[in-house]
C-alpha cells in the first residue's frame, strides 16, 4: 500500500542542501533544477563533478561547498539530499536532520527518507508525478516514458480554456467544481460511448 502524500513544493521559497558531490548528486540536483530552475540550493562535497561546477557557473542561486558535511551545514535549510557513497555517513546526517524537523531523501535508501523524488512527466503547465514508494524506480521511468507518449501535446490550450471558463464562472467554490466537472467529464468517457 503507498500512503505516500503527493505534493508540488515550490523550491523557490525554500532552501535545499545536497550533500554528494558525485554521480548521484549531479542526478539530484538536476533533477531538482528541472523541475524548479529558480530553487535555492546548496551542494556539500569534498569532491565536485565539473557537471555540477558548470550548472552552478550559469545559476547564481547555487552555492557549492568544496568540503565534507558539517553539522551546521542544516542551518537555515528546509530540505535536504543525501548523496554520499559513505551509507553510515548518509544515516547520520539523516539522523541530524530530522532531529531538526528537515525533510530528509537518502538516495537509494528508502527506509530512511522523508520524502522521494518521483519521475516527472511534463507537458507545458501539467506535471504528473510518478511514485512506486520506493520500490522502482526504473519502474517509475518506464511509467513516464509511457505518459509522456500518451498525453497529447497540446494539453497546455486545453488547460488555458479552462481557467478561462473557470475565472468566468460566476457563484461559489462548490457550484464552480461542479461546473468544470461537467465540462470536463468528456475527458473521462469511454471510447465507445463517445462515439454513440
Amino acid at each position: 500500500m503507498n500512503n505516500l502524500f503527493p505534493i508540488f513544493l515550490k523550491l523557490e521559497n525554500l532552501h535545499t542542501l545536497i550533500v554528494g558531490g558525485g554521480y548521484v548528486g549531479l542526478e539530484k540536483i538536476t533533477a531538482v533544477l528541472d523541475n524548479s530552475p529558480l530553487a535555492k540550493v546548496t551542494l556539500v562535497s569534498p569532491d565536485i563533478r565539473q557537471e555540477i561546477r558548470d550548472i552552478a557557473s550559469q545559476n547564481s542561486r547555487i552555492s557549492l561547498i568544496e568540503r565534507k558535511f558539517e553539522d551546521t551545514d542544516l542551518l537555515a535549510k528546509d530540505i535536504v539530499i543525501v548523496a554520499t557513497n559513505d551509507k553510515e555517513e548518509n544515516i547520520r546526517i539523516a539522523s541530524i536532520a530530522r532531529a531538526k524537523n528537515i525533510l530528509t531523501n537518502v538516495a537509494d535508501t528508502p527506509a530512511i527518507c522523508d520524502f522521494y523524488l518521483s519521475s516527472v512527466v511534463r507537458k507545458g503547465n501539467l506535471k504528473v508525478a510518478i511514485s512506486t514508494n520506493g520500490m522502482s524506480p526504473t519502474l517509475a521511468k518506464r511509467l513516464k516514458e509511457v505518459l509522456g507518449e500518451a498525453l497529447p501535446d497540446n494539453l497546455e490550450t486545453a488547460m488555458e480554456q479552462l481557467k478561462a471558463v473557470r475565472d468566468m464562472l460566476k457563484g461559489d467554490f462548490a457550484y464552480k467544481v461542479d461546473e468544470l466537472n461537467r465540462i470536463t467529464s468528456v475527458l473521462t468517457q469511454k471510447k465507445d460511448e463517445a462515439e454513440n
